[in-house]
Formats: C-alpha cells, structure tokens, sequence
C-alpha cells in the first residue's frame, strides 16, 4: 500500500464522536489527541507539553480525560458514604481539567477544541479504561505522564503508561516524564 492510499484512507473517516458521545464532522487532516490526566505533576507536565508543542497549530482538537475506577460495593461502610466519595471524585476531577482546558486554551487552542471527560468506570486497569475511550473517540494520539515508579514497583504493581504503550492500537502513544 502507497503512503497516498494510506493517507486517502485515513482522511475517509467522515465523522467521529466528541467527549460527549455525539457525532461530530471531522475535517480532513483534523487530528484528535487524548490526554489522560490524574492529579499529579506528571499530568501538569502533559498538559504543558502538549499546550507548548501544538498550541495555535492548526488543525488539532484534545480530549482532556480523567478516570475515576469504579470501586467495589463493598468498599464503604454504607452507599451514602459511596455516593459523597464518588461525587467528590467527580468535583474534583472537573475541576481539575477546567483548569487544564484553560491553560491550553491560553495557549492557542480555541475553546471548542478542547473538550473535558470525567468518567467513573469499573477498570480492570486505568490503561484499558484509556485505550477504551481512545477507541470510542477515534483518537489517533495518547498522551500520559510516567508515574514515576521504580522498575521494582513497575514489575509488582504494573505501570499503566507502559501497558497503554504496549496495548495501543491504531494510535501513537506519547509518554510524558
């Protein structure tokens, strides 16, 4: 297959789907990236990359995405006591990316470009919970922070941006240290 089919077949896709769920024309050459964002400095340092390396470039739109992992019903004493701790989640991860979404809006990004995602989700890994909606939004770049965990750690407990970057498909995987 030539580069020109390749690229023709690419640029087919007429439509995709925003952070919402609703379908949305998307713009021959148009490329939407994906970050998946926690609350550490590891994410600022996302955002800051990808707001330093594409802001005002033409021709992008990003998904800011935080995962909540559902956790178990068993987990708290009561479902009251679930309930806040959830909501509390989900005020804290929308806060948090409302903030993101107006730093790379300051830095050249127009405002419908950039959309926000809170998702509580049961993950059997957060990487999977990415690559899903990696899928569902037909994003072609996910970009994530390293956590900053040993090798010893990575090896016990997993490392979820070298799982996205070994499970990815149909997408480049930016890791961000």
């Amino acid at each position: 297959m030539t580069w020109e089919r390749s690229e023709a077949a690419f640029h087919k896709k007429e439509g995709t789907m925003n952070a919402e769920g609703t379908e949305v024309k998307k713009t021959a050459g148009e490329r939407h990236i994906l970050l998946a964002l926690d609350e550490s400095e590891n994410a600022k340092r996302v955002v800051l990359y990808v707001a330093d390396f594409l802001g005002g470039v033409p021709g992008f739109r990003v998904t800011l995405l935080k995962i909540i992992p559902e956790p178990p019903e068993d987990y708290f004493e009561n479902d009251r006591a679930r309930k806040e701790w959830i909501e509390n989640e989900r005020e804290k991860g929308t806060a948090m990316l409302e903030n993101f979404h107006s730093v790379l809006v300051h830095s050249g990004f127009r405002n419908d470009q950039v959309s926000t995602v809170v998702k509580l989700k049961p993950c059997p890994s957060v990487a999977d919970c990415i690559l899903e909606e990696q899928q569902r939004l037909h994003c072609c770049t996910v970009v994530l922070g390293r956590r900053g965990i040993s090798r010893k750690e990575e090896f016990i407990f997993g490392s979820t941006s070298s799982k996205v970057l070994h499970s990815g498909k149909n997408c480049a995987v930016w890791v961000i240290e």
